[in-house]
C-alpha cells in the first residue's frame, strides 16, 4: 500500500437530472440532504483508522451537484477530514459546481474552507442547446457563477463543455469554445466531452423514438477536431483524451486515477481502489443513512493480469503515455514480454508510438487517440 491517498466524496443530489446523465444522482429535499451530509461525516470519521499514516494528496467533492448542499456543510466536511486524516499542505481540493446553485457567498465559504479548485459545468454557451439537454442554467448564469468564483479568489478553475449535442452545429460549438476562451480570467483547465447516449436516460429514450436531432458522425468528428485545434492554438495542452490544461494545472486527482494511485470513495455508490482491491459503497440511500460504514460491496481483488490491463488502458489515456520501466517495477515482467505483439501491431498501424526521452514512454499517436477504445481493448489479456 502506498503512502499517498486520494479522497473522493459523492454528493448524489441535483436540482433536476440532466437528460444525458446516468450518474447516481437525484433531487432531494433539505432534510434528506442534511441527513446525508451528517452520514457522510460519520463515514469519514469511522473509516479514518483504516488510513492512518497515509497522506491525503487530493480531495474531490463530486456528484450529482455538490453545490446543492449548504456551503457550511461542505466546510464542515472538510474540517472533519483535516481533523481525522493527514492532509498534505499543498493538497488539491476540488468541488464540482453547477451554475444556478452557487452564489458569491457560497463560493467565499468554499474558499475559506480551503477549496482551491473548482470544476464548473457549462456544457454549452448556447441557451437552446442547454435546454435541449436539460441543464437548469443559461449562459448568463454561468457567467455570473464564473465571475463570482474569480472574485472569491479561485484561480484554478475547470470548465466542462460538451460536443455532439442535439441541434449543435460546428458554428455553435465553435462559438462555445470562443466564449470560454474569452473569459476573464481565462480558465486554466477545460474538459471537453462528446455526448454519449446512455441507456435509460431521457436523451436515449428520445433517440429510440426517433425524436432526437443529433449531429451526424462526420460532424461529430469535425467537432472533435475543432476542439483540439482551437484549444491547443490557445495554449492548452491536451494531457488526457478529453482534458486540456495550462501547463501545471492538470487535474491531480484525475491523474491519480489514471496512474492507479490508491483512492477511497465516501458516500453513496462511491468506488475505491486500495492496495489493488476494488470495492464500492452500496446505492441504497436509506441503508446508507442508517449505517454509512457498513455498506461496502462488490469487493474485487485484482489479479496480476487485471492490474496489468488497468495499467495499460488507464495509463494510455494520458498523452504522456506509460513507462516500460514502471511496468517492469510493478509486475516483475517486461512490457515487451507481456504485450510485445500488441504493441508492434499497433505501432505498425500508426496507433502507438515510442516517445523518445529518458526514460522513453509508450503513447497513443494522434490517430491512436481518435481510436483509443479500439487500441485499449487489445490490452485485455
Amino acid at each position: 500500500m502506498t503512502s499517498d491517498i486520494e479522497l473522493y466524496f459523492h454528493i448524489p443530489f441535483c436540482v433536476r437530472k440532466c437528460y444525458y446523465c446516468d450518474f447516481l444522482s437525484a433531487p432531494a429535499d433539505t432534510h434528506t440532504r442534511a441527513s446525508y451530509m451528517e452520514a457522510l461525516e460519520r463515514e469519514t470519521v469511522e473509516r479514518a483508522a483504516e488510513y492512518a499514516g497515509k497522506t491525503v494528496v487530493t480531495i474531490f467533492i463530486g456528484g450529482g451537484t455538490p453545490s446543492t448542499v449548504e456551503a457550511g456543510q461542505i466546510a464542515s466536511l472538510l474540517r472533519t477530514v483535516r481533523e481525522h486524516y493527514h492532509v498534505s499542505e499543498d493538497a488539491e481540493i476540488t468541488v464540482e459546481v453547477n451554475p444556478g446553485t452557487a452564489d458569491a457567498e457560497k463560493l467565499k465559504v468554499y474558499r475559506a474552507a480551503g477549496v482551491n479548485r473548482l470544476s464548473i459545468g457549462l456544457q454549452s454557451a448556447d441557451d437552446t442547446e442547454l435546454a435541449a439537454v436539460g441543464r437548469i442554467h443559461t449562459w448568463q448564469q454561468f457567467l455570473d457563477t464564473y465571475e463570482a468564483a474569480a472574485a472569491a479568489g479561485f484561480s484554478n478553475i475547470n470548465v466542462d463543455i460538451m460536443s455532439a449535442l442535439p441541434g449543435q452545429t460546428p458554428e455553435s460549438y465553435s462559438n462555445t469554445l470562443q466564449k470560454v476562451l474569452g473569459l476573464k480570467p481565462g480558465p486554466v483547465h477545460i474538459s471537453a466531452y462528446s455526448l454519449i447516449l446512455e441507456e435509460g436516460t431521457v436523451l436515449w429514450e428520445q433517440a429510440r423514438q426517433g425524436r432526437l436531432d443529433l449531429p451526424d458522425e462526420d460532424t461529430d468528428r469535425e467537432l472533435y477536431s475543432v476542439t483540439k485545434a482551437v484549444l491547443e492554438q490557445a495554449g492548452y495542452v491536451r494531457y488526457e483524451i478529453s482534458n486540456y490544461a495550462r501547463p501545471g494545472f492538470e487535474c491531480r486527482h484525475n491523474c491519480g486515477y489514471w496512474r492507479r494511485r490508491d483512492y477511497v470513495g465516501f458516500g453513496l455508490g462511491a468506488a475505491s481502489l486500495i492496495d489493488n482491491v476494488r470495492f464500492r459503497n452500496g446505492e441504497n440511500l436509506q441503508t446508507y443513512l442508517r449505517n454509512p460504514s457498513d455498506c461496502r460491496e462488490d469487493r474485487q481483488v485484482l489479479s496480476i493480469g487485471e492490474q496489468m490491463e488497468e495499467f495499460m488502458f488507464l495509463g494510455l489515456r494520458m498523452t504522456e503515455g506509460i513507462s516500460p520501466e514502471e511496468f517492469a517495477r510493478c509486475f516483475g515482467k517486461s512490457l515487451d514480454y507481456v504485450y510485445g505483439e500488441v504493441i508492434r501491431k499497433n505501432r505498425d498501424d500508426g496507433l502507438l508510438e515510442w516517445k523518445e526521452g529518458v526514460p522513453r514512454r509508450l503513447a497513443l499517436t494522434e490517430k491512436g487517440l481518435d481510436l483509443a477504445n479500439y487500441v485499449m481493448a487489445q490490452f485485455l489479456l
